[in-house]
């Protein structure tokens, strides 16, 4: 979250954003589709659908077109996150508690979440026709005023690298996930303490890491330290365990039981859900890169998308672009539905393929 704060600071997203001119609205989906799906995979879903919320905002003047728009960006964020270990909450507790490992989830992930998005987007093509309408000229902030072209485009590129460079430095170090996002962090540190040394005092404090620091969310984080701790409870308490026996009993099926656990999603938040399964099934009973948890990552990723209110994405993009979750409902509900349906079956298909 530091990182991607600080990144925003020095308007390094404005990089990707100031190249797109298209005034076609097809083209913009297609642009929009692959920017979230792929964005998310390295940020996260939640930073994803603000900064590309913020180039809707830019591009589109028609309040109906943002709507739309806006509906594709939850869902590609969702299905781009579900396939990276760092690009959604679910899949990085996974990753951390031992569940999956990164070169598996984004073999056996990709092609569904892609799946999940495309079909959507498709649905979506045949209402957006035609050109959009003339945008406002952009406005320059305090902030990109304080920074070069090359500073931005400096912190934009190592923070990615940061970020990309976390699973990579598990994987040959065999270390703590955390120990690598936290010596990327020193390392931006470093760096921006040295581009921005000859500034005033006002800009060192936009730009440094100890003002973004101050500004990131941590009512976000203080949310998920609970969900976690509340959910550690009933683990503790042995009702995880009873409640795996009930849904065996109930469901039977594995495959049937990780759909369902992706439906919740939708309602509940994904995130007590996966902690849930984690408490639920050890890994003695599923180990590491068994196709529960694999198939965990992709339900529980994409199932969020099919009510706004079922991932932080979607939450993010309501109150932004103010859409109702009637308005969402009526319109988006059930493309996400068709995606997710139709990216569970690639996911079997391709499970049963090998």
């Amino acid at each position: 979250m530091t990182i991607v704060e600080l990144i925003d600071a020095h308007d390094g997203f404005e990089l990707i954003t100031s190249r797109i001119a298209t005034r076609s609205r097809r083209k913009l989906l297609v642009i929009i589709t692959i920017l979230s799906f792929f964005l998310s995979a390295v940020l996260d879903n939640l930073t994803t659908s603000i900064v590309m919320m913020s180039l809707v905002r830019k591009l589109v003047p028609d309040e109906l077109d943002r709507r739309y728009y806006g509906g594709l960006v939850i869902i590609a964020a969702n299905a781009g996150g579900a396939w990276s270990p760092i690009g959604d909450v679910t899949t990085t507790m996974l990753w951390v508690g031992g569940q999956i490992t990164t070169p598996m989830v984004i073999r056996s992930v990709f092609l569904p979440a892609l799946v999940s998005v495309a079909v959507p987007a498709l649905w979506l093509a045949r209402r957006l026709k035609g050109q959009l309408a003339a945008a406002e000229p952009p406005r320059s902030s305090v902030i990109t005023a304080a920074t070069s072209p090359r500073e931005r485009a400096l912190v934009m590129f190592c923070g990615s690298g940061v970020l990309i460079g976390v699973p990579v430095f598990k994987t040959l170090t065999h270390l703590p996930p955390f120990m690598g996002i936290l010596l990327g962090v020193g390392l931006l540190w470093t760096l921006t303490e040295l581009l921005h040394k000859r500034k005033n005092d006002e800009a060192k404090d936009q730009l440094s890491v100890a003002g973004a620091l101050q500004r990131v969310d941590s009512q976000s984080i203080l949310f998920f330290t609970g969900i976690l701790l509340a959910i550690s409870a009933l683990e503790s308490d042995g009702q995880l365990a009873v409640l795996a026996r009930h849904l065996n009993d109930l469901i039977g099926n594995v495959d049937l039981i990780t759909m369902s656990i992706g439906l919740s999603s939708s309602i509940i938040d994904n995130v007590p859900l996966v902690a849930a399964a984690q408490g639920m099934y050890t890994l003695a009973t599923f180990p590491t890169d068994h196709q529960f948890w694999l198939f965990l990552a992709f339900c529980a990723g994409t199932g969020g998308s099919i009510l706004i209110i079922g991932s932080a994405a979607g939450i993010a993009v309501m109150g932004i672009q103010r859409i109702s979750f009637g308005w969402y409902v009526r319109h988006m509900s059930f493309a996400a539905l068709l995606g997710y349906v139709a990216g569970a079956l690639a996911y079997l298909a391709l499970a049963a393929a090998h």
